[in-house]
């Protein structure tokens, strides 16, 4: 039986992908340092450690007591944004922890490192952006994926170590946490019908994204270390079809039952229209989206009814203050 680690494994995407795992008869560590997570995510069978993998000594002593032979790392703060505010925090949680993951499993011999990236890697290039795109990223959320990147490819070249870097975009659907207030649009809507606010827009609204359910994404994750031709291979995932968030909004609100109110902010430092091609993981791991939009909020609204609305804390410790969107600032000095 195959022994995987999965980092934000109490998380959104992770307990997603953990739950695949376990489907496929592998032995589940699920970690997660709860600042996003819920132990309630974290499926029935799997074995949890609450512990942050910026903790050097706390990953050293995980693969010492277990020997993993894949490691899936998901835990990341996705927040791209507000990266520009926090880079201090951005790279230490999505640099620093990557490195202390990486150097745990060249040590130990794992067998392949599945790492979670993302298409701001991608920044302002032309959609659909395709795995031949050459990355120029604008925040330092995608500088941070993106570094990371290379890092796996320089430790494949000296050491060996096997990876497999899947680049999804705008995941939606069961799990996430919707409290968070910088983050994961979709979520951020719903929360805010459920509170009786409108929903807050950056910009004209007409910036397009392709969002994708967690139902075409966990899947193949899991699935890709049972695939030799996807080692040292880079993968785009995720939906096919690009909305603009002024539509998404409307779906969102017909979905919850409610009237779709608007409340436009000011325009933030942002790429505008981005969504990738999928044509590579189409070809090599038979990937096919399936999950229409519809569908896929159908599905979340349903969980997040279930579940209710959630309060998170504003993010207090932002590193610079110039230029930070004033429904951000005022949320971060309340």
């Amino acid at each position: 039986m195959p022994r995987s680690l999965v980092t934000g494994g109490a998380g959104f995407i992770g307990s997603h992908v953990a739950d695949e795992l376990l489907a496929r008869g592998h032995a589940v560590d699920a970690v997660d340092d709860l600042t996003g997570g819920f132990a309630e995510n974290v499926p029935e069978g799997a074995r949890f450690r609450e512990g942050s993998v910026t903790d050097a000594a706390f990953v050293r002593e995980l693969f010492s007591r277990s020997r993993y032979d894949y490691v899936f790392h998901l835990a990341a703060y996705a927040a791209e944004g507000l990266s520009h505010f926090i880079r201090r925090f951005n790279y230490t949680n999505n640099v620093i922890g990557s490195m202390n993951l990486l150097d745990a499993a060249v040590n130990s011999d794992v067998r392949c490192y599945v790492f979670s990236s993302s298409i701001a890697v991608y920044g302002e290039a032309p959609p659909p952006m395709t795995e031949e795109t050459v990355p120029r990223p604008v925040d330092p959320y995608g500088i941070a994926k993106y570094a990371v990147e290379m890092d796996l490819r320089a430790a494949h070249e000296l050491f060996g170590l096997n990876f497999i870097v899947f680049r999804p975009h705008n995941v939606y659907g069961e799990r996430q946490n919707i409290g968070d207030r910088y983050r994961n649009v979709i979520g951020i809507f719903m929360n805010q019908i459920l509170r009786g606010e409108p929903m807050t827009v950056f910009g004209d609204g007409e910036q397009t994204r392709a969002f994708t359910h967690i139902a075409d994404v966990a899947p193949v994750i899991a699935e890709s270390v049972d695939r030799p031709e996807a080692f040292n291979q880079v993968f785009n995932v995720g939906a096919d079809t690009p909305y603009s968030v002024n539509r998404l909004a409307e779906i969102v609100a017909r979905t919850m039952g409610a009237e779709p109110r608007l409340r436009h902010l000011p325009a933030r430092h942002e790429v505008v229209h981005a969504y990738s091609s999928h044509e590579k993981a189409g070809r090599l791991l038979d990937y096919r989206p399936r999950v229409s939009l519809e569908d896929g909020i159908g599905r979340m609204a349903a969980w997040v009814r279930k579940h209710g609305a959630r309060t998170s804390k504003s993010f207090s410790d932002i590193e610079i203050r110039k230029c930070l969107p004033p429904s951000w600032a005022e949320e971060s000095a309340s």
